[in-house]
């Protein structure tokens, strides 16, 4: 009598059972995405990355073989002044170097302009007299002559000629262990070598030196 109950019941929930397997069989199947690979997560932020304008390139050192126009027709200081210290551009815009010449003169010397410009600059830096003077026809931006330690006497925006005096050498302010007076060269924020503003004639002209006169002779 349990038995038949037992068949009974399992008669009665077999319809149930079914239809729930056959819905569960009708549902469609859901795939687990994949994982990507390293190197494909690599290849996809590379691909993700904008493509923009490279970044800037370190500045050039200040070039040494720039065209100057030899249009000095004096030294600054002095006939033929010694050359204390040479220009040595630096290797990079920021490096370590010499940015001028620096040139034997006593304190108080006249400091004069090698050639025709109009001055740009004459006053103090760092504690320090300069007078600075854009040169008359070298080009656009025309190239720039500084001077320092010098106590000025002129103006920005004086008009200048060649061997007109822009001040005298001050005797403070020197990094020479001696007197001297630093020259510079500029074209825009370039360095160069002031010296060859200085035409061949005049850069290797030895100083003048007086010479014996001779006497004549008494005849007998």
């Amino acid at each position: 009598m349990r038995a038949k109950r037992y068949v009974r019941t399992w008669l009665e929930l077999l319809p149930g059972i079914t239809a729930a397997a056959l819905a569960v069989s009708a549902m469609p199947a859901v795939h687990a995405a994949p994982v990507p690979s390293p190197v494909a997560l690599a290849a996809r932020t590379s691909s993700s990355r904008p493509s923009g304008p490279a970044p800037p390139v370190p500045a050039e050192p200040p070039d040494a073989d720039a065209q100057v126009p030899a249009v000095a027709r004096l030294w600054p200081v002095g006939t033929r002044p010694s050359v204390l210290r040479a220009w040595q551009p630096p290797a990079t815009p920021y490096g370590r170097g010499h940015r001028g010449v620096d040139l034997a003169a006593a304190p108080g010397a006249p400091v004069r302009s090698v050639a025709p410009g109009r001055v740009s600059f004459a006053g103090r830096v760092a504690g320090r007299g300069a007078v600075a003077v854009e040169l008359a026809g070298t080009g656009d931006p025309p190239l720039r002559t500084t001077f320092t330690p010098v106590r000025a006497t002129v103006r920005k925006g004086d008009e200048v000629a060649a061997g007109e005096v822009l001040g005298t050498l001050e005797a403070d302010g020197s990094h020479c262990p001696t007197s001297c007076l630093h020259w510079g060269l500029l074209r825009d924020r370039t360095y160069l070598d002031p010296l060859s503003l200085l035409p061949s004639w005049l850069l290797h002209r030895a100083p003048s030196r007086l010479l014996p006169v001779p006497t004549a002779r008494r005849q007998p």
